[in-house]
């Protein structure tokens, strides 16, 4: 890759870096393109050398944030020496703990009005989500740890419900971290019937395993 080369990626970077932190900040109102240029360090009018507009920036910066928190969610899911009902419940609170500690961020993914292509951004995670979750709801049924269900309608409204619980939360937080995840978790495990699961959060007691962060 040549100097100049370089240097156009290294401005990108910095300025879908300076986007995220804006949102993370403020939220997708806050997030003007003459804020970000600022926060980046360039000049407004440059961010559209980059970007052909507001929302192929911010569709990047979704897509991103959100293939994080899938990839925290998906490795969860994909550890196959720990039971199905033990990995949904740790899924589910991971994700639930990570979308409370930064609410104006989570708001701006899940909840915040947003332009049209943001929007069907919005509904591409959900439906990934959707799938990791039939995949793990699919292999419970197979195991024997999950009642007979169908598998896909069930995640989609997992994935549902666990958005639904925390917009109010997260736009104006009223109940404990602890309560609120306790319960979310409770209501997705009864949900699917998950069996000889407790209604609050524990880990199985065969071994151990540093929560990951």
């Amino acid at each position: 890759m040549s100097v100049r080369a370089e240097r156009t990626a290294a401005t990108r970077a910095r300025i879908v870096a300076a986007a995220f932190e804006q949102v993370k900040e403020g939220g997708y109102a806050s997030a003007s393109v003459t804020a970000v240029a600022s926060r980046a360090g360039v000049a407004a009018g440059s961010v559209y050398t980059y970007f052909p507009s507001k929302a192929d920036l911010f569709t990047e910066v979704f897509r991103d944030a959100n293939a994080t928190e899938l990839g925290l969610v998906t490795e969860i899911a994909h550890h196959e020496d720990d039971p199905v009902p033990w990995r949904l419940r740790h899924a589910v609170e991971a994700w639930a703990r990570r979308a409370l500690a930064a609410p104006t961020l989570a708001w701006a993914l899940m909840a915040e009005p947003v332009d049209p292509a943001l929007e069907a951004e919005r509904s591409e995670s959900k439906r990934a989500y959707r799938d990791v979750f039939a995949g793990l709801l699919n292999e419970g049924v197979q195991r024997d740890e999950l009642p007979p269900l169908d598998p896909r309608l069930a995640a989609a409204s997992i994935v549902g419900a666990m958005q639904e619980a925390l917009v109010g939360p997260l736009a104006e937080p009223a109940v404990s971290t602890e309560v609120l995840v306790a319960s979310l978790i409770a209501f997705v495990l009864n949900a699917v019937q998950a069996k000889e699961t407790p209604v609050w959060p524990s880990r199985p007691t065969r071994r151990t395993r540093p929560t990951r962060s």
